[in-house]
């Protein structure tokens, strides 16, 4: 087995403790860590400001470990901008050592890396998936504004394995998309509602 280099840095926007305020996971002790830089540019991004690695501090593999270890969560989110621009082997293989459970929500724009139980999949159209995300899915979780997102998810559902839950989320700033996601899925049992419940919540 290959040493873990400790001293490896990211650029982190973030990291804070709370719980996951989305899909499956939903009221979940979470610690996030929000790694900078994002190729994707949703225009709805409600995290712009990760979008340029540059203007985050990098803070090493061990640090973040020992942070997320003393935070004693139930899970450890690993999120962005897009966390898959980053190689995130050295910091899951670490946090795994340290017997943290490790979650992934990422576009899955780049490559994917890391060790991970659970992988949440938000596919964006403004930038095609990178093939190696799909046989990796646990949770598809499509963010829908209109219907050409509702056709966008469905394309994406035929990609990912056969057991990985299905969620479609309202896009927080269309309220109009509340409506429409409640009805695609009265109408296509295969999937359930995920809702921001942080944001109604008044957490991060």
């Amino acid at each position: 087995m290959k040493t873990i280099n400790r001293t490896l840095t990211y650029p982190i926007v973030e990291t804070f403790h709370s719980v996951q305020g989305e899909g499956f996971w939903t009221g979940v002790n979470a610690y996030f860590i929000r790694l900078g830089g994002c190729d994707v540019y949703c225009p709805w991004c409600d995290q712009k400001e990760s979008w340029n690695a540059k203007r985050h501090p990098q803070q090493s593999v061990n640090d973040l470990v020992q942070q997320a270890k003393n935070a004693n969560p139930a899970i450890v989110i690993i999120t962005g901008g897009e966390p898959l621009l980053h190689d995130l082997t050295p910091l899951t293989r670490q946090l795994k050592e340290y017997g943290l459970r490790t979650h992934l929500e990422t576009s899955g724009s780049h490559p994917f890396s890391g060790v991970f139980d659970w992988v949440t999949f938000s596919p964006k159209q403004y930038k095609s998936p990178d093939e190696s995300i799909y046989p990796q899915v646990q949770e598809l979780k499509v963010v829908i504004a209109n219907e050409d997102d509702l056709r966008w998810a469905q394309e994406q559902a035929l990609l990912v394995p056969s057991h990985a839950l299905k969620y479609l989320q309202s896009e927080w700033n269309t309220p109009s998309s509340q409506q429409l996601i409640f009805d695609y899925v009265l109408k296509h049992p295969e999937w359930r509602i995920s809702l921001q419940s942080h944001k109604f919540l008044g957490v991060r």
